[in-house]
């Protein structure tokens, strides 16, 4: 069996760790410091503002190109799930009243209808 001074996965393993630390310690340091904080925050703000900016200028593009914006995708989106909701309770309503209208309704089906009295003419022709 190999000594474990002399063994190289033993000796990297020892030197990744050291390394961690180390970076651990800096970052730690680093975070600390008001200006890092300052400095994130400054960065923060700028990719928001860049980010806002270029949602206009896109809005104002596809205005320019005659397209819809997202805000107004979303909104028809919206407007087509409120009638296809309405549809369905329209069509679910339909169902009902044509079920309803095949079942035996007692108060006029049941009314007896009179017998039949006339008698077709005789073979003669005599009326």
């Amino acid at each position: 069996m190999a000594d474990k001074g002399n063994d190289p996965a033993v000796i990297w393993q020892t030197m990744i760790g050291e390394m961690e630390k180390g970076f651990n310690s800096f970052g730690n340091q680093l975070m600390s410091s008001p200006e890092f904080s300052k400095v994130m925050n400054q960065a923060g703000g700028a990719a928001a503002g860049a980010q806002k900016q270029l949602g206009e200028l896109m809005e104002k593009y596809l205005l320019a190109m005659n397209l819809p914006s997202r805000a107004q995708l979303v909104g028809m989106a919206e407007r087509l799930q409120s009638m296809e909701n309405q549809l369905n309770e329209i069509k679910t309503l339909l169902q009902q009243v044509h079920h309803n209208s095949l079942a035996p309704d007692d108060s006029h089906g049941a009314t007896p209808r009179p017998p039949r009295t006339k008698q077709p003419p005789a073979e003669g022709g005599s009326k």
